[in-house]
């Protein structure tokens, strides 16, 4: 019997919703090790955030010190290891965020544990995973044979967990992280009032048939904001500089499942399909009657997005 660790990622002192994706993994994972689900909180002042995580499993360690204050990959591994092994866990997973991408890796490397990555779900009742590859075309299983498994969760495939019946206890964890070759020097957030795009429930995203950045923001901004909805953009857009590239959906970009995607002016490349075929309805507006955005739609209007557009808004 053994235990299942969750890394909590923190973002303005909560939990995200990636982290409780993850706790619905771990849980399924929990039932395999016979063991117990716990949580682990990194940084500096996240008292809060490990109060809300301990809602959802039986023991949050947390590692709260000035020198975890940045997000450094490095220095997070070195805490995950030493989690793992105040927890017992064997079995340790975080979101398949561009963070838990980054940590994660770096953690089995110093526990001599086998990873699988952007896991969607389990195959069978043993070890054996689910994960995309090729843009998504093939799912693959594999099985992680090791005594410590790494894994990082697709947040989209996994329902957010819910609370457990009583709040888990909350450990201090003290760890001494050292032997650092990375400096953190700054942040660059976007900011922006409208939904950050991995938690929106409804996201709108325009192509290269929008022909100009002007273009861009005139016509997706306001069926945003109407919509209450986050933006994004395929990587053509974001590739000829119309938008930053944290607004990109697609396999290199963020994985997005929305309960409405609505795909202005994209063609429907594999590689932007990849990122949002997971969303609950899909509505895509093309003038093109043979783009392949069509095959995963499920509503599709062959219009003109210039016309087609305003007329959508003067409706709602």
């Amino acid at each position: 019997m053994s235990n299942v660790l969750v890394v909590a990622e923190v973002v303005g002192g909560a939990v995200t919703k990636a982290t409780l994706t993850s706790v619905t993994f771990a849980r399924e994972a929990a039932k395999r090790t016979g063991g117990q689900v716990h949580g682990l909180v990194i940084g500096q002042g996240v008292g809060a955030a490990a109060t809300e995580l301990a809602k959802y499993v039986s023991t949050v360690h947390v590692a709260d010190d000035a020198a975890l204050k940045n997000p450094i990959a490095e220095a997070y591994a070195q805490v995950v290891k030493a989690a793992a092994e105040a927890a017992g866990a064997t079995v340790i997973a975080m979101g398949a965020t561009a963070h838990g991408k980054d940590v994660m890796p770096r953690a089995a490397a110093l526990m001599g544990a086998g990873m699988a990555s952007d896991v969607t779900g389990f195959a069978g009742d043993g070890w054996g995973v689910k994960r995309p590859v090729q843009a998504g075309n093939v799912i693959a299983t594999v099985e992680v044979t090791t005594d410590k498994k790494v894994f990082t969760t697709r947040p989209t495939e996994f329902e957010a967990a819910a609370e457990a019946g009583a709040a888990g206890a909350v450990s201090a964890l003290s760890v001494s992280v050292g032997g650092l070759k990375t400096q953190f020097v700054s942040f660059d957030a976007v900011k922006s009032e409208r939904p950050q795009l991995t938690e929106a429930s409804v996201v709108v995203s325009g192509g290269r048939g929008l022909k100009e950045a002007d273009n861009f923001h005139k016509i997706m901004e306001p069926l945003a904001d109407k919509l209450g909805a986050a933006i994004g953009a395929s990587r053509a857009v974001v590739d000829a500089g119309w938008v930053p590239n944290d607004m990109q959906v697609g396999q290199t970009g963020k994985v997005v499942a929305p309960n409405l995607y609505i795909a202005v002016g994209i063609s429907g490349a594999i590689q932007h399909v990849a990122g949002m075929k997971g969303s609950k309805t899909i509505v895509a507006i093309n003038k093109d009657p043979e783009a392949p955005i069509f095959q995963v739609a499920d509503y599709g209007l062959v219009a003109d997005l210039f016309k087609a557009v305003p007329e959508l808004l003067e409706k709602l």
